[in-house]
Parts: C-alpha cells; structure tokens; sequence
C-alpha cells in the first residue's frame, strides 16, 4: 500500500525532523560510561584530602530555615531523584539538567538563568576543595559546557541526565564525570 501526501505536507515533515534532531543534540547529553569490574585508581582520588568532601550533604528533613539557600537548592534538587528527564523539562514534573537546577533555585527563593550555559557564566569559580552544597557542577561534553548538576557534599552530585534518564545522585569519584568536569561555580543570588 502506497502512501501519498502533498509537498507541502512532505516538507513540513522535513523541517519537524530536523528540528527534532538539532534540539536533541543540543540537549543535555550525558551518558555516564560504567566502570569496568577493574577500573583503574589515581594514586589519590581528587577530593580525598579535600574539606568539601566531608561537608555534610543537606538532610532533607531539616528544617529549610537552618540552611543556606544554595543548601536549600541542593536539598530540594535531592528530594526530586526519581522525577523523568525531559530535554526543556523546569519542573514540577520533568526535567533537563540546567531545569532542574533552575527548579531548585526558585524554591529555595532565587531566580537564576535557564540554560547551561548562562549558568556557567552566572557563577564564579570555586576551588574543588571548597565546593559546598548548592554550588554548581559544569561538565563539558561534546567541546563545549553542556551539562550541570548541583554539589550535595561529600563527592555526591544531583543532575538530571538525558536519555531516558531521571534525576540521580552521582559521584565525583565515577570517571566519566571526572574527566568531564570542567568547573565549580557558585551563584550569588
């Protein structure tokens, strides 16, 4: 069975396809490779001297009062792990990575820019060994900054990876995040 449909229907497709593909490559685009059964080791991971590392990652049954507002971004962003991703996704509901840390902020009482990218240069640079809760995790993928996530404490990061993802909690230790990390920044809102 043949199927015919007019030119401009045709070309309507076309432009919807290839829309689709530009947005989806300019998605949030991680894919943490796993580690192998025998991973090799640094002779010092790079948090283990560090102060952050021991830094308490927000409970999320403390008082909101108590905390900092990026602390508080940082609890609120944990207490979404579960939620879909969805490329554009600002919550409640779904996700992207730079929506959900600009979900996070606005509960806790901050508006910061939308994307990756105008995160990146809305914050200033940390030192890894002073990153606190709240502060935001810059990964470059792809040759260029594309993917955040925001620092809990303790080498543990919450981020919403794409690809049929959800929002997780992941580690600094994990290779692929460590060799894509490209900055610590921090917001003052």
């Amino acid at each position: 069975m043949a199927y015919a449909c007019n030119s401009g229907t045709a070309d309507w497709l076309k432009t919807l396809g290839i829309a689709f593909f530009l947005l989806g490559s300019a998605a949030c685009s991680v894919q943490p490779q796993r580690a192998s059964a025998a991973p090799e080791r640094r002779a010092q991971p790079p948090l283990a001297a560090a102060s952050a590392a021991t830094q308490a990652i927000p409970d999320p049954a403390a008082p909101s009062a108590t905390l900092s507002l990026p602390a508080r971004a940082a609890q609120t962003a944990a207490g979404l792990v579960g939620s879909p991703y969805r490329y554009g996704g600002s919550g409640p509901d779904v996700f992207d990575c730079s929506g959900l840390v600009y979900y996070s902020y606005a509960q806790a009482g901050a508006r910061v820019p939308r994307t990756s990218v105008e995160q990146f240069r809305a914050t200033r640079p940390v030192p890894l060994d002073a990153a606190r809760p709240g502060d935001l995790l810059f990964f470059r993928l792809q040759h260029k900054v594309s993917h955040v996530g925001i620092y809990l404490g303790k080498s543990q990061f919450v981020h919403a990876p794409s690809h049929g993802g959800s929002v997780e909690i992941e580690s600094l230790g994990n290779r692929y995040f460590e060799r894509h990390l490209v900055r610590v920044g921090r917001l003052d809102p």
